[in-house]
């Protein structure tokens, strides 16, 4: 492939490895430049890829030299697997020499990824041994950065095989669902495992089609009709679009060593982009992108590349930053987080089940690419050992990518996804690229897989609609009838209500349809879903009770609003003159326990154990009363001052929202919570406002604490849009991280502490910081028909917010 004038990328999150043991350079010579004189070619393959290297063809389990093109100068040698195989894809902070099938793997400390240039691979043996036979090398290639991109026409020609897909599901005609498989060639050779399924021509017609690519290391591209946890393909092809799934490198039947948001994988997205776009199936010469989770977060990555083909995106369920999701708060996320990545470490390296079927039947690229799985490294185990964060994260930090997408985005994501967490709230703002009311988020109380459902189903199609297809959005009447069936069965909901046609009345023109659709609210908020009126019979159904509208977020009109920790477990209004304390346990077992019981948080079927804190293990400030609604819209803080018997804390913090009594019982519903570690408790000014404190994470940023000594932390209340109704108390509970998230557990170290102390008021004022919206604008009021509080939703009914009975804390005077 020819290649436009290299571009030195920024240095990317380094490659995952684990912690080993390796030998320096000074263990074997001084001399760091390799001798190649009298050198003949290397009888092995290098392919170079995006800030990464594969070799292949090598003798077994022998050393390997990576060396700079130019001054010849060592960088890391490293050992073939029993194949003749290595991966190289880090630098090590110093040349070392290192065998990972007999040391472990090497130390991520200082190592970076292998940057953009050009290398050479020496065969010498170990530097300072002898070795025998003549050495060999490599001409000189060059490492790729995601900027290199091929020329266009190396896109051209690469023809997808497709099938029609069934309205009903199956496929039309005498084709199997074998028909629709096939590879893609990306940039550095890789071939990628694809699957293309065209809507039903009987109610489409013979095509082009709009069409929309699902990219991720699940199963997207396993052949037959698209499913899986991710019901997008199904969904949109029932819409009209034709689908394309694509298995990232080392997934699926794809080539290639897996890694998690690599550049490479970025840059492969680009290719996908590219090519599908050239298919003559293909309506408007441009494709969008569709999935949640991880093959919505794939779509951030990708798009942040800007391929010219790329049409939209509709990135749902998403994280923030990788670092951040394994490590929340500087706190291992032992729960979720770590349980996904050694599911993708073991389906990986040993292959998904429907890749072996199709090694079975036949399928030689399969077997072949899998060949290279032996060099895949364990990501899990890498991502326990970052207990700081690395020099270059950033490069793989959403808030940062998203400021180079330029093309239209619908972003969907619940403040309460018992996956991938509220921290995708932080990012909202960073969409700097994009045009003029083409960026569209909307968020909601809720679950992982609710974009799918009636809440937000049809907005979705009028975003692929009006940006994919370029048509004004109305869903097929015959497709309209029968889907709400199939929702109903997948949701759980009995008599699912889809939203109505909004802009049927545009008729043929799309681009009034979408100057209007850009005139409405970029950002949507939807509030109490699972009390709708929609479906006063089912608790928890995916629709929502009000909606409010914003042009941005954070909200520019909330307003931060303190309450201050007081004697007795008060909330009050102005910091207390005189200062006080109260100490909590620090609580060794509730860090591996959440609050998820059973249920598929698909549909309404949920059940949740939210238990109290065990007295004493946990501090907590209520407020009176309120005397009015208060609508809380954004991130805040709990401006906290803490000292301990040990060198750190491990904190979270929990919102929630104290029922009246009713019927003799009173109620609590969690709202959101946060989490911190005392020791990192720098404030990054860069990244931080009044009401949005982010701290920095660095080996060199940490600072223990002095036992007995009180320390300001600044923890978050992560994103979240709640009302509190009139009558209703505002709780911040203080405690050991754990029981209080659905499905995160976390491992939390005592670092010497028995228990906590908790100042308040005089030099030690700690205080809630909220972002609270006007109550004197009636846009941002709880509407008339919901305000009362006889019309406060069942605590029960909310989707993602469970309910307790409430238990006053042990430091509550009342």
């Amino acid at each position: 492939m020819h290649f436009r004038s290299p571009s030195l990328a920024a240095a990317v999150l380094v490659a995952l490895l684990s912690a080993g043991c390796g030998s320096t350079a000074e263990d074997f010579r001084p001399d760091s430049v390799v001798d190649l004189s009298g050198s003949v070619p290397a009888t092995f393959e290098v392919t170079p890829s995006v800030e990464y290297l594969t070799v292949r063809g090598a003798a077994p389990r022998s050393p390997l030299t990576l060396v700079r093109a130019g001054t010849l100068e060592r960088l890391v040698t490293l050992y073939t697997d029993d194949q003749g195989q290595l991966v190289i894809q880090a630098l090590p902070a110093a040349y070392l020499v290192h065998d990972s099938q007999t040391q472990g793997l090497p130390p991520t400390e200082g190592s970076r990824p292998v940057p953009p240039g050009l290398y050479r691979v020496v065969a010498e043996g170990v530097p300072g041994e002898p070795f025998e036979g003549k050495v060999q090398a490599t001409d000189p290639f060059y490492v790729l950065a995601v900027g290199d991109v091929p020329d266009p026409s190396a896109y051209e020609g690469q023809n997808l095989k497709s099938v029609p897909n069934g309205i009903l599901g199956g496929v039309v005609g005498d084709f199997t669902d074998d028909d629709g498989f096939g590879y893609l060639r990306v940039r550095d050779g890789t071939l990628l495992s694809v699957n293309v399924r065209l809507p039903d021509p009987r109610i489409y017609g013979p095509g082009p089609y709009p069409t929309v690519v699902q990219y991720s290391g699940y199963a997207p591209s396993r052949p037959g009709e698209p499913g899986g946890a991710d019901a997008g393909g199904r969904i949109a092809l029932s819409f009209g679009f034709a689908y394309v799934g694509v298995n990232m490198r080392g997934t699926g039947c794809s080539g290639g060593v897996f890694d998690t948001f690599s550049p490479a994988q970025a840059a492969d997205g680009y290719d996908v982009i590219e090519i599908v776009a050239r298919q003559p199936w293909v309506k408007n010469g441009r494709v969008g992108m569709i999935g949640i989770s991880y093959s919505g977060i794939t779509q951030l990555y990708v798009a942040a590349t800007n391929p010219p083909s790329l049409a939209a995106i509709t990135p749902l369920s998403v994280i923030e930053d990788p670092w951040e999701q394994q490590w929340p708060g500087g706190i291992y996320n032992a729960g979720f987080t770590r349980e996904w990545l050694a599911s993708r470490d073991e389906e990986s390296s040993g292959g998904a089940g429907w890749a072996k079927k199709r090694i079975l039947e036949g399928d030689t690229t399969c077997a072949d690419n899998l060949q290279i799985r032996s060099q895949n490294v364990s990501f899990e185990k890498f991502a326990r050992s970052l207990v700081t964060r690395p020099i270059g994260a950033d490069e793989r930090n959403l808030s940062l990518l998203v400021r180079k997408i330029d093309v239209p985005v619908f972003l969907a994501s619940s403040w309460h996804d018992e996956q991938t967490g509220p921290r995708f709230g932080l990012m909202l703002d960073d969409f700097d690229s994009v045009p003029p009311g083409q960026a569209r988020f909307t968020m909601y109380n809720g679950h992982h897989q609710d974009p799918f459902s009636p809440l937000l189903m049809n907005r979705w199609f009028e975003f692929l609609s009006l940006y994919v297809d370029r048509t004004v959005p109305v869903l097929n009447p015959v497709v309209r009838a029968g889907i709400a069936p199939v929702v109903a069965d997948i949701f759980g909901v009995p008599g699912v209500v889809l939203e109505g046609d909004r802009f049927a009345q545009f008729g043929d023109d799309a681009a009034g349809a979408a100057a209007a659709y850009e005139a409405e609210n970029p950002v949507r908020v939807l509030f109490e879903s699972g009390a709708s009126p929609i479906y006063p019979e089912v608790p928890m159904a995916q629709r929502e009770r009000f909606e409010m509208g914003f042009p941005s977020w954070p909200p520019p009109a909330a307003e931060a609003r303190s309450f201050w920790f007081g004697a007795g477990g008060v909330l009050l209004d102005e910091a207390p003159g005189a200062s006080g304390l109260e100490t909590y346990a620090f609580d060794p077992d509730v860090g591996r326990t959440h609050y998820h019981v059973r249920g598929d948080h698909t549909n309404v079927r949920v059940v949740n154990d939210w238990r109290p804190t065990k007295n004493g293990y946990g501090l907590a400030w209520e407020s009176e009363p309120l005397a009015e609604d208060l609508v809380v819209a954004g991130q805040g803080h709990v401006d906290l001052w803490i000292r301990s018997t040990g060198t750190d804390v491990p904190i979270e913090v929990v919102l929630s929202e104290v029922y009246p009594e009713s019927e003799g019982r009173v109620e609590e519903v969690r709202v959101q919570h946060g989490l911190a570690r005392a020791g990192f408790r720098r404030v990054d000014p860069s990244r931080s406002t009044d009401l949005q404190p982010n701290n920095f994470y660095t080996a060199a940023s940490y600072e223990p604490l002095s036992p007995g000594e009180f320390v300001n932390v600044k923890v978050p209340v992560y994103s979240v849009s709640h009302p509190f109704r009139a009558g209703s108390r505002l709780r911040i509970e203080v405690n050991t991280p754990g029981g209080d998230a659905a499905l995160w557990d976390f491992e939390v170290d005592s670092y010497g502490a028995t228990s906590h102390d908790v100042g308040f008021g005089g030099d030690v004022a700690s205080r809630l910081v909220l972002p609270v919206l006007p109550a004197s604008d009636p846009a941002y009021a709880i509407p008339a028909r919901f305000a009362p509080q006889s019309e406060r939703p069942r605590c029960d009914h909310l989707r993602g917010q469970p309910c307790r009975e409430y238990q006053p804390a042990s430091n509550l005077a009342r």
